[in-house]
């Protein structure tokens, strides 16, 4: 049941690559105007945490068979990847996974990047529980800034959610070392689940107010087919802005780019913002700027897709980069996802491809 219910993009054959419109000066743009502004790449299907909302550990047990390394795209494959995107218009990479301070010499991939693409705004997706030990190397080899998974400061409420029996404490530890090391401002990432940790809002916003970090309340999500999604789990944003604004007066702000996925918030004495994730209660696809990378290297064009389009051949048949080009272009063209906008039960419950390998 297991294999049957999570067989991820290799379920099914990826999608073909349409052909590609000329530009003819103008910026890329999907069928409803959306530019590529964000690419995500996953860098590794692994993680040593089994967050329910993500990798539960009944379906990612022992047995589980994650990719084989020669199914991953090498650092050497990512790069001109990237590279095509950032040549079409995107902006922004941020690394993800699964866990991605799993991938070994991940610094190495950083600096690859950094070189390639010197003005691109470069970050990265963690739990936090290798961030002390890499979190000096990669701001050395070029690393902006990083995001920081961390669901409750309860320490039962965090091992619990995190099933790994893994600490609070290392995770805050790691916080401090990438802000030493410059890898700041630091957003940190709460998933709010009613029943599980939504008792906890304020506690967070109270520890981080002041730090210079910023909170980012995410809704529980429907991604993937493994983590029991009901709407019923869902605390909706505009009521955590609520629990957060009785303690600690706050006022909107202006996203910092269109796209911007988080709705923002600033405390009105000035010790900082929060901001909230309303994939679920607010859909914010008529701004979506995001492709993803998977680790076997298909591009998805949405965090609820059930399939994805196969780079990784192309790569390997040593295609130039105007052929990579050429492909991101004809995808991207043909974008027309507004999942959460058409979100209803029987889509919820639709397989998709699981977040730990499609990255976050």
């Amino acid at each position: 049941m297991r294999k049957a219910v999570i067989a991820l993009a290799d379920s099914r054959a990826p999608l073909a690559i349409p052909a590609a419109a000329p530009l003819a000066g103008r910026a890329l743009a999907d069928t409803r105007g959306r530019t590529p502004h964000d690419l995500r790449i996953s860098v590794t299907d692994r993680c040593n945490f089994r967050c329910r909302y993500c990798m539960p550990r009944e379906v990612f047990d022992a047995s589980y068979s994650f990719l084989p390394h020669e199914e991953i795209l090498s650092f050497e494959e990512i790069v001109p990847v990237a590279a095509a995107f950032c040549a079409l218009g995107t902006r922004k990479i941020r690394l993800t996974g699964g866990e991605p301070l799993l991938r070994r010499n991940l610094d190495r991939l950083v600096g690859m990047l950094r070189q390639a693409l010197p003005a691109i705004d470069l970050t990265l997706t963690t739990n936090g529980s290798a961030l002390k030990a890499h979190a000096k190397a990669l701001r050395a080899a070029g690393l902006d800034r990083v995001t920081v998974s961390l669901d409750s400061l309860d320490e039962a409420t965090f091992r619990a959610m995190n099933d790994a029996d893994f600490p609070v404490a290392k995770v805050l530890e790691g916080i401090e070392a990438a802000s030493a090391a410059g890898l700041g401002p630091i957003k940190v990432n709460m998933v709010v689940k009613r029943g599980v940790n939504d008792h906890q809002v304020v506690d967070m916003a109270r520890h981080f107010r002041g730090s210079g970090h910023i909170v980012r309340y995410i809704e529980f999500m429907d991604v993937g087919s493994t983590n029991g999604w009901r709407m019923d789990d869902v605390v909706p944003s505009a009521q955590i802005v609520q629990l957060v604004s009785a303690q600690f007066p706050l006022a909107a702000v202006e996203p910092g780019y269109t796209g911007e996925v988080a709705e923002r918030w600033r405390y009105l004495d000035g010790r900082g913002e929060i901001g909230v994730i309303s994939s679920v209660t607010q859909a914010f696809c008529a701004t979506c700027t995001r492709a993803r990378l998977s680790t076997d290297g298909q591009v998805f064009t949405c965090l609820f897709a059930q399939r994805g389009y196969d780079l990784k051949s192309l790569l390997r048949r040593g295609a130039a980069d105007d052929a990579l080009a050429e492909a991101v272009t004809g995808i991207w063209q043909r974008r027309a996802d507004r999942y959460s906008e058409i979100r209803t039960a029987e889509t919820a419950r639709a397989r998709k491809v699981e977040m730990s390998f499609i990255g976050g």
